[in-house]
């Protein structure tokens, strides 16, 4: 009896071992996989973009950050390149050069509207914003992106109605 005991005994000891040896094995297989899953991700550098560099140094912001395939975009407004407000009074034709700043900007980045995800537009007088928006169809010809209208006291400056932003994702 006392034999088959120690066979028993011996048996269960090498059952035990095996079944811990198998046991690490599969655990250092799982570990080696996750290993395997981890992706590196290099930080990338901002890329930014001055559209008129004395306004905006003056001001204290760049008119563009590119990082990886996002661009933001600050909000354009109606203005020649010394700083100075144009189209005082005329809504519509702020948006246009609104819009016509924002396309220099886009161009630079090798992007169009499209590419456009996000359109924030801060306007003075909204009642004024939505009977001129019309233009904008002209710019979003295949689908209007996401975004917010908002009516604000007041932008930079006075002569200032309106201000509009974009958010680009531009693919590979």
């Amino acid at each position: 009896m006392k034999i088959t005991t120690n066979r028993l005994t011996l048996l269960v000891t090498l059952f035990a071992l095996a079944f811990g040896l198998q046991s690490c094995e599969q655990k250092q297989k799982e570990e080696t996989k996750e290993v395997e899953k981890e992706v590196i991700v290099e930080s990338e550098k901002p890329e930014y973009f001055l559209l008129r560099p004395e306004v905006e140094k003056a001001y204290g912001y760049s008119h563009a950050v590119k990082i990886g395939n996002d661009i933001k975009i600050s909000g354009a407004v109606s203005m020649d390149d010394e700083g100075n407000p144009t189209a005082i009074g005329d809504i519509e034709q702020q948006i246009k050069n609104c819009y016509a700043d924002l396309e220099k900007i886009l161009k630079h980045y090798g992007c169009t509207f499209d590419d456009v995800v996000k359109e924030n537009i801060f306007t003075t007088d909204m009642a004024q914003m939505l009977e001129k928006s019309a233009y904008r169809a002209e710019i979003y010809k295949n689908g209007f992106p996401t975004g917010s209208w908002l009516e604000v006291k007041g932008l930079a400056l006075p002569e200032f109605m309106v201000e509009i932003e974009l958010e680009v994702h531009k693919s590979e």
